[in-house]
């Protein structure tokens, strides 16, 4: 992992949270695709000080190439490409032939949207946004900004810097442009492969799995291992060069010997992927009837495209009525155990089924907080019932966490259990 490429997101929005960062993680990948590795993700707010202070952190850890993303916009905190040139030793000028075209594509989009602008006020939007970097090479915009590469001035050192737009779809559309550029090409080097698997567990606490890892830890050379605990998931991502595939091969042997009743996919596949898979397959199709979930088990279990061929319906039972109207669980349960009880998820689960028509049905109930808890029934209880007619798997978990984390955790917790039903069943035949 020889070549290393700094990152820095620029944008309040995305510094205050009000928006995700999605560039950060995808060109991060990208990179790795193309055998480097991403020393920093930087992110700072619409202010130039900070840019400048960002670029200089990252050209000092003696990284081959940085990529901004956002900032190329026409309104006046969009400052990148002034704030990356003047970084460089390379002031801007308004680029004409960059301008007609940002013209060109502004005049077709106000066809097309049937925009009312002011001649004046595009112009020194347009104008803006040809400000180009003497020296730079610029990328064709996707949208309206173009990008930018940005060698450092003679004289001075550093990395050059590539610029991007902020939007997804425009940073995504103008990438295979900037591989192309003959100044990025040189500062990535040669594609070295970069190797990257994943290995998922379900129920393993991480303080056993890092036990393990020290008591094998010299076969592991030449490995980078990563974990994160995910609503009960933990996920080991391993990144490795070519020359250290044996090295990996201990580590899934030592990983399968250890924790052998909790690895649930070794090939990187997620939870959702193996149970959509499995009904496939088994040409099986599901149904849910949730309460205090509310829909956010079918959700999951229908983002995936083609979901509709095993996926019959949801049923969102939030109130004693409607489970009992909707998922036909009988009042006198409910008045007897309690609307969360390991009965109540059993009926649900039965009445998804019966209801929907489906193979497998699937029932949760509990309290998601932050009220309502008692305690008999505190807060973050849930029962999970998941049924094909013959085999049944049921389980009380106590959850941390707030109400949402309460609600992820107990779809998880499903998932897993319809996982487990499908795997016992497969495995009897």
């Amino acid at each position: 992992m020889g070549t290393r490429a700094g990152i820095v997101v620029t944008g309040t929005e995305v510094l205050t949270g009000r928006v995700a960062d999605r560039n950060g993680p995808w060109l991060a990948e990208r990179l790795r695709e193309q055998g480097v590795d991403v020393a920093h993700v930087v992110v700072v707010g619409d202010r130039p000080d900070d840019l400048h202070a960002a670029l200089e952190f990252l050209a000092g850890t003696e990284v081959e190439l940085v990529i901004t993303t956002g900032g190329l916009g026409p309104t006046a905190d969009d400052l990148t490409a002034q704030v990356v040139g003047e970084f460089q030793g390379r002031p801007s000028e308004v680029d004409s032939e960059i301008e007609a075209h940002i013209a060109a594509i502004v005049e077709r989009l106000s066809s097309s949207r049937n925009w009312r602008l002011d001649p004046q006020a595009t112009a020194a939007a347009n104008r803006k946004q040809a400000l180009v970097p003497v020296g730079a090479a610029v990328l064709a915009p996707i949208g309206t900004a173009p990008g930018l590469v940005v060698p450092v001035a003679e004289g001075r050192s550093g990395p050059p810097v590539l610029v991007l737009p902020g939007p997804p779809a425009e940073l995504q559309g103008m990438w295979p442009g900037a591989l192309a550029n003959p100044t990025v090409r040189a500062a990535l080097g040669e594609p070295a492969e970069i190797r990257q698997r994943t290995i998922r567990l379900w129920g393993t606490p991480e303080s056993e799995l890092a036990a393990v890892l020290r008591a094998h830890e010299q076969r592991l050379e030449g490995l980078e291992i990563t974990t994160c605990l995910r609503e009960g998931e933990l996920e080991i991502v391993t990144r490795f060069g070519a020359e250290a595939e044996d090295s990996y091969g201990g580590l899934e042997s030592v990983l399968t010997d250890a924790f052998a009743d909790t690895i649930f996919a070794t090939d990187g596949r997620t939870v959702d992927e193996i149970v959509a898979g499995s009904l496939i397959e088994r040409g099986s199709t599901i149904a849910t009837a949730e309460s205090c979930t509310a829909g956010l088990l079918a959700a999951r279990l229908t983002e995936r495209a083609g979901s509709s061929a095993y996926v019959l319906g949801g049923l969102v039972v939030y109130s004693n009525e409607a489970k009992h109207a909707l998922a036909g669980v009988p009042t006198e349960l409910i008045e007897r155990v309690g609307a969360v009880s390991a009965e109540v998820a059993a009926a649900l689960a039965d009445g998804a089924r019966g209801r929907l028509g489906a193979d497998l049905g699937v029932g949760i109930t509990g309290v998601a907080g932050p009220g309502g808890g008692s305690e008999e029934k505190p807060v973050g209880l849930v029962h999970l019932c998941v049924t094909d007619g013959s085999r049944t798997l049921a389980r009380q978990v106590q959850l941390p966490g707030s109400r949402a984390d309460v609600r992820a955790r107990a779809v998880a917790v499903a998932l897993h259990l319809i996982r487990r039903l499908l795997e016992e069943t497969a495995a009897q035949g």
